[in-house]
């Protein structure tokens, strides 16, 4: 069986000292590959240079929306979009998303910093449809005001991770397309077991949030326990462990576009055996062509210029 950890944190300073040994123990639990999702520019920089040595590791470029609380002024974080969004334009064959970004309405309690949020990430989404990369959403707190932007600035591609809203809030994501993470902390958590107990399997994914959202509160979660997110999913839903890795590893590799075939009998091309897995020796760079960059960025989002200027909370 292969799973893929869709949302990891494995540009933070908690992977600095030991990253190696935590993709191996992640290889050895039969992890393929491991989104490495990011907070701002600087963690973008270093996701894509790790790619380079941990090829089962697939960097992905965000903004995490926390970022605008306590801003005397948007102005920087405004130039550290424009910057990222060029460095995504440049590294765009290595990129397999953009994220983490979203809203959450739990750390942004007044109407400017929401407001903000809305903006970055309307933002995100034309920059995504620009590209042609998935988003990876966050939305605490804010499931529905989430949702209700993506489909209105046209976001085509999305997962929605540790979603923590109720099943009718979902729904219109579903309606559109879109997919939905299980972390480790499905364990322990009654609203996410009772949300993804009916959940069609065809729309999720599995995810850690390393190094948060473990099964255990407090202890440092690691992509390896992914496994445990997909033991307890298969248990709510009254399924085999390995038809959630099936299903789940399927949906990782039609979002992300990761390489390998879904008819051979690696679904996603991300066994050892495969160099674009994580015991491979070539990380390898998909390629695309991003779309007119003229296309709507849909309403109020930020100018993507051609060029440029210039401890985490549990979520």
């Amino acid at each position: 069986m292969e799973f893929v950890d869709t949302h990891a944190h494995l540009a933070s300073a908690d992977f600095r000292e030991d990253l190696a040994t935590v993709l191996g123990q992640a290889r050895e639990a039969g992890v393929g590959a491991v989104i490495a999702v990011t907070e701002d520019l600087t963690e973008a920089e270093r996701a894509l240079e790790l790619a380079t040595q941990h090829p089962g590791l697939r960097p992905a470029a965000g903004i995490h929306p926390d970022r605008v609380v306590g801003l005397s002024s948007p102005a920087p974080l405004l130039a550290e979009f424009a910057a990222l969004a060029e460095l995504a334009r440049l590294r765009r064959g290595e990129l397999v998303a953009l994220g983490e970004v979203g809203l959450d309405f739990w750390k942004a309690a007044g109407h400017e910093e929401r407001l903000l949020q809305e903006t970055l990430l309307t933002s995100f989404v034309a920059l995504a449809r620009e590209l042609d990369l998935p988003l990876s959403v966050h939305s605490r707190a804010a499931g529905r005001a989430t949702i209700e932007l993506l489909r209105r600035s046209g976001a085509e591609r999305v997962v929605l991770h540790a979603f923590d809203g109720k099943r009718s809030t979902a729904d219109p994501g579903l309606e559109a397309g879109y997919f939905f993470s299980v972390p480790p902390s499905l364990v322990r958590s009654p609203q996410k077991q009772k949300l993804f107990k009916r959940f069609p399997l065809e729309r999720l994914l599995l995810e850690t949030d390393s190094p948060v959202l473990g099964a255990t509160p407090g202890a440092r979660n690691e992509p390896a326990c992914v496994v445990r997110a997909a033991e307890e999913l298969a248990r709510l839903q009254g399924v085999s462990l390995a038809e959630v890795a099936e299903v789940t590893t399927r949906n990782a590799q039609m979002l992300f576009r990761l390489p390998g075939g879904l008819s051979g009998s690696d679904p996603a091309g991300l066994s050892g055996s495969d160099p674009g897995g994580l015991s491979g020796s070539d990380p390898g760079s998909p390629t695309a062509t991003p779309a007119d960059r003229d296309r709507d960025r849909g309403p109020g989002s930020l100018p993507l210029p051609a060029t440029t200027t210039g401890p985490r909370p549990p979520t």
